[in-house]
């Protein structure tokens, strides 16, 4: 492969515009040579590309639904169709995705006879009958329409960008949203863990990838090719998962650091100068990095697999592995402490901490001197106001981890994912993400999930049939001193199921 030490700076995104609009040009360019290929085998003059206006626009997809003539055929008017996508701009394809959403739905006549027929079946080879005719008058067209593209190269790439188009028009276009449902629940069958594949990426994978792991990269920004070798050295490990389609697409990736002890700081963690560690040495490995990279498979979750692969691997290659942990981020926790009431506020610190919260902000009121000191940029420069901080912000952000939202899940959304996977919260980390994002997400607030191979299931089924939370012991405690006088129901259970743990 190319040599990327020689380069300084990495290629960024998120979005990679250059990455992502090669991909375009290439796809778009492969599907036209596709479409005249095809239109050749039979005998036909090499396709040209209809209207795209609303009217031409149905009939052109109407005839690739119906398309007749075979294979080779069905494969030509979808390599066109696709095509007519690629190329338009984007008022074109808002068009391509409302037709396809509003005039390929169910055919409500249909489904209407299919179940008077099912209520009127007498016996049971009838009613066997009638019941595979509902169903498959209940399959809209454009479903038969997108799976379509399966038979061509990079066909389910398409779909899967597709949606990520689609999805942030569903938020103002209502009549998108049952699109959406049947572009998701194809990508769920097709993307099912039974098809993916965990592979190891190294400093010797393709050159062309490893780009990819940099414009992917959405929790700590790889700055250069150095820093990526880094991350890939010989005490550092990466996992990533590919479905058989995109061969050369990664789903969704994890970053490893094989380290002694339970890591607090993501400086210390990346640190470029830092000695090389020893992999033998090693007793923890910890998750500091997982990125999912199709915005296309929004909602559709292999964190799960991903974490479970992962440990598994690191188990067979290094057995002296005994603990493994996330260092996770904090994103919404200083939005959160902005709509604190002050009384909460102040009712979690003692009177030497408000004073001196009064001294280095210069107001009356702690809850207000929290919120200006943390705002000021360089705060966590100054040892005095870090000391000062300490006490308080680690109280509020235990608090933080108890708040649910409306439907019962906690608020923070990478508590979600860890705790529907199995995870314990186990240690709040003061000034665990110096950078300029971890300050204004969470003052620099990280935390550790762990993941114990013999209570993943245990915790899993706790989260989603009960919506228990289990943290350790010093979070517990943390959240005892944080919580209000009335209590919290599900902290108190977490904690009583933290100590039955240890018992």
């Amino acid at each position: 492969m190319s040599e990327p030490a020689k380069h300084k700076e990495a290629p960024k995104a998120p979005a990679n515009p250059n990455l992502v609009e090669r991909t375009l040009r290439n796809l778009s360019s492969a599907w036209r040579d596709a479409a005249n290929s095809a239109a050749r085998t039979i005998g036909l003059p090499e396709p040209l590309l209809p209207p795209t206006d609303r009217r031409a626009l149905k009939r052109f997809m109407r005839d690739c639904l119906e398309a007749r003539g075979g294979e080779v055929s069905a494969r030509l008017q979808a390599a066109e169709l696709g095509q007519v996508y690629l190329e338009a701009d984007e008022e074109g394809r808002r068009r391509f995705l409302e037709v396809l959403a509003e005039d390929f739905g169910v055919d409500e006549d249909r489904v209407a006879k299919a179940v008077v027929a099912f209520s009127a079946a007498k016996d049971a080879e009838t009613r066997l009958e009638a019941e595979q005719k509902l169903r498959r008058a209940l399959v809209p067209d454009r479903r038969r329409l997108l799976t379509k593209f399966n038979a061509l190269n990079q066909g389910v790439k398409f779909l899967v960008d597709l949606r990520a188009d689609l999805l942030p028009l569903t938020r103002s276009a209502p009549s998108l949203k049952g699109l959406d449902a049947d572009l998701k629940d194809l990508l769920e069958h097709w993307f099912d863990f039974g098809f993916l594949d965990l592979r190891p990426i190294t400093w010797n994978s393709p050159a062309s990838l490893l780009e990819k792991l940099i414009a992917y990269e959405a929790v700590h920004e790889i700055r250069s090719w150095d820093d990526l070798r880094n991350r890939l050295d010989s005490d550092r490990r990466c996992y990533a998962l590919f479905h058989p389609r995109m061969p050369d697409e990664p789903l969704a990736f994890v970053e490893v650091a094989l380290v002694v002890g339970i890591a607090g700081s993501v400086q210390a963690l990346l640190d470029e100068d830092a000695p090389l560690a020893d992999p033998a040495q090693a007793d923890t490995a910890i998750f500091y990095s997982i990125s999912n990279t199709q915005k296309g498979l929004t909602g559709i979750s292999f964190g799960e697999y991903l974490i479970k692969g992962a440990v598994q691997r690191l188990s067979a290659e290094h057995p002296k592995l005994k603990t493994f942990a996330t260092l996770s981020p904090v994103p919404g926790f200083l939005r959160w402490v902005e709509d604190v009431e002050d009384a909460r506020l102040a009712a979690i610190m003692s009177e030497e901490e408000q004073g001196g919260l009064r001294a280095l902000a210069g107001v009356d009121r702690p809850a207000e001197a929290l919120r200006l000191i943390l705002a000021k940029a360089d705060w966590a420069n100054d040892e005095t106001t870090r000391q000062a901080l300490k006490g308080p912000v680690i109280r509020l952000a235990a608090h933080y981890f108890e708040q649910r939202r409306g439907d019962g899940q906690p608020i923070d959304p990478v508590a979600r994912f860890h705790l529907r996977n199995g995870a314990r919260l186990e240690r709040i980390n003061w000034m665990g993400d110096r950078s300029a994002k971890g300050l204004k997400q969470s003052a620099g607030v990280m935390v550790n999930y762990r993941y114990d191979p013999d209570s993943i299931e245990a915790n899993h089924e706790a989260y989603v049939k009960d919506g228990e939370i289990v943290v350790s012991a010093d979070v517990a405690k943390q959240q005892r001193a944080a919580r209000p006088p009335e209590g919290s129901l599900f902290s108190l259970r977490a904690g009583r199921r933290q100590k039955a743990e240890k018992g």
